[in-house]
């Protein structure tokens, strides 16, 4: 994550510190281990919500089986603990999916990873240099739309995204082509492929450019290709709808309403236009373990193609769509995202015999939650990844 980035998350409050595997992955999720205590997981869980977070669910797999949790609270004034199967927002997780489609229709010929952007979307005048593979692993150099910074290190902002700017803004609607055309009014922060930065434009446009292959919108392209085919009933694609469907624990942003003051609100109802392809989706640890797990298990994309996904940059540690981290005990793979309100992680190992997916809801603690954040990421990559 770019150090622009990071401030914008410690700002507003979210994190998006947002691959191929070897065949053999175990697709789907088993029942929830319901009847086999593990006080270690749950301890786990409660060690997470209680580091700065209002609430926590928890989904585990590994040698064991599967098992479900959740620890703090489902809403701020209440003793009831957040759902196991909760829905929230997914933030850049979303990312995965919408790359996962784009390389779908590179293998059917639809899409060439390496042909340049403008040739499927001409009305944007963008640099021909800049090919699909820059937008899934973020090396095109566009400015983002959420703000960055210049190599100068000068902060230049985005669109309202912090502070009471963005509460008196969060039920806006943003077209994804008025997002692009505000990060196309900005200069490059490098040339095509020269560098790493993570932004949301890319993604954006990686939407765009699947609705204008498919004949339509990114969302119903996801629903035919991934939602359906795999049974994924909670998982939504909400567009400009605010609300949240179903049992769901409620999200929380923290502001600094005048100086030294500061004023918690509910978060859980927004507009999520603003993420567009690159964050808005909505779905439950237990969908987004059956995805991961048959996206690596090689069910959604061939062989060489996911061998593309997992390729990661050496400076991002990004591939198409997926983080490709080296841990204590090898190489895992994750999917990371922020939303306001929310944080979620879905990570495995290779052979996918452990993963875990992990929603935090976050509340009105002063704790910097984009470390938190992090600190949970690495204490469940230690403990259910590599068994320390």
């Amino acid at each position: 994550m770019t150090t622009s980035a990071k401030r914008f998350f410690r700002r507003a409050g979210i994190t998006a510190v947002a691959a191929a595997l070897l065949a053999g992955i175990t697709p789907g999720v088993a029942a929830a281990d319901k009847g086999r205590d593990r006080p270690d997981l749950q301890a786990l869980a409660e060690q997470i919500a209680a580091s700065g977070f209002a609430g926590a669910q928890l989904r585990v797999h590994d040698a064991r089986g599967d098992w479900t949790g959740s620890a703090g609270v489902r809403e701020l004034g209440s003793a009831a603990k957040p759902p196991t199967n909760g829905r929230f927002r997914i933030g850049s997780n979303t990312k995965t999916f919408v790359s996962t489609v784009v390389l779908q229709l590179a293998g059917e010929g639809k899409v060439g990873l390496d042909a340049p952007v403008a040739g499927y979307l001409p009305e944007f005048g963008l640099d021909r240099r800049i090919t699909v593979r820059m937008l899934l692993q973020h090396t095109s150099g566009l400015f983002d739309y959420t703000g960055a910074m210049l190599p100068d290190g000068t902060i230049v902002p985005g669109i309202p995204l912090t502070g009471k700017e963005f509460l008196d803004n969060r039920y806006h609607t943003y077209r994804p082509e008025e997002l692009v055309r505000f990060g196309l009014s900005k200069p490059p922060l490098f040339a095509p492929g020269t560098d790493w930065t993570y932004t949301n434009i890319n993604y954006v446009l990686a939407g765009l450019v699947i609705e204008k292959v498919a004949g339509r919108p990114y969302g119903d392209e996801i629903q035919r290709r991934i939602l359906r085919p795999l049974g994924l009933r909670d998982t939504v694609v909400p567009g400009t709808w605010p609300g949240i469907p179903g049992p769901h624990a409620h999200g929380y942003y923290r502001y600094e309403e005048k100086p030294g003051q500061w004023k918690t609100v509910d978060i859980t109802n927004q507009n999520p236009s603003w993420a567009s392809s690159a964050g808005e989706l909505i779905s439950t640890t237990k969908d987004l373990h059956t995805f991961f797990s048959a996206l690596l298990g090689g069910k959604l994309l061939s062989a060489p193609l996911l061998a593309e996904m997992r390729k990661p940059h050496p400076k991002g540690g990004y591939g198409l769509g997926v983080y490709v981290q080296e841990a204590s005990c090898g190489t895992v793979l994750k999917g990371m995202g922020g939303f306001h309100g929310y944080g979620t992680v879905m990570a495995s190992t290779p052979d996918g015999s452990k993963t875990f997916e992990l929603s935090m809801t976050y509340g009105d603690s002063d704790a910097d939650l984009g470390q938190a954040y992090n600190k949970a990421d690495q204490l469940l990559t230690d403990k259910v990844l590599c068994g320390k």
